[in-house]
């Protein structure tokens, strides 16, 4: 075959991409993941049995609201990603910005309290445990998130993974404030942040093994 005839059989043997198919498979990948973050969460851990005291408390809010807004930011993020030629620097800071909230916040409570107090306002209870079970409430969203990525067209897979990995750490730190008896803001500020960071890192190094094209 002619060079010239293999290019106009390939231009004339195309279909169009459906509208909004990153949103559709996104959607789909998180109507199933989330769930099952969350049934992961009740078996594995197990409800706050404080939880109605908790929700009158303004940290409570933060807690659960922080990482709420990473996953909404991370959204975009992630469809971004998959398509050759987007910015994301927008998507990135918008992910970052509540973290940039929790450590002021942290801080603050941190300087305010006396020095006696402050390996427990960062320790507490469950600092040996709060960063890996963020990591492992992720676990179904970040493979949700990488099976939505290899149907699309990243040509940053390390970033993309990263990506893949901040929607997941985000709503794996959502479901876990659900769990959480923490409410001390640096504890918060080290220990959510950590284990939301733990997916973007293996999502970095992994990406490029999972989303080769």
């Amino acid at each position: 075959m002619k060079t010239d005839d293999l290019i106009h059989l390939l231009a004339t043997d195309t279909m169009p991409v459906p509208r909004h198919v990153a949103a559709s498979r996104l959607a789909l990948a998180l109507l199933v993941s989330v769930p099952a973050s969350g049934l992961l969460m009740l078996y594995a851990l197990g409800l706050n049995p404080a939880l109605g005291q908790y929700a009158t408390l303004p940290m409570f809010w933060v807690k659960l609201g922080a990482p709420l807004l990473m996953a909404l930011a991370a959204l975009p993020l992630v469809a971004r990603l998959g398509k050759p030629g987007s910015d994301t620097r927008h998507a990135w800071l918008a992910w970052a910005a509540p973290i940039g909230a929790v450590w002021a916040l942290g801080v603050t409570a941190a300087w305010q309290a006396p020095a006696a107090e402050l390996p427990t306002l960062a320790l507490s209870r469950t600092w040996r445990v709060c960063a890996e079970n963020i990591a492992m409430l992720s676990l179904p969203v970040f493979l949700a998130a990488i099976w939505v990525l290899r149907g699309m067209a990243p040509v940053r897979p390390a970033w993309a993974g990263a990506g893949a990995g901040a929607l997941a750490g985000a709503i794996g730190a959502t479901v876990y404030a659900l769990h959480c008896p923490e409410l001390a803001a640096p504890f918060i500020a080290i220990w959510y942040v950590l284990g939301m960071s733990l997916p973007v890192a293996a999502g970095a190094a992994l990406g490029p093994r999972l989303l080769r094209w």
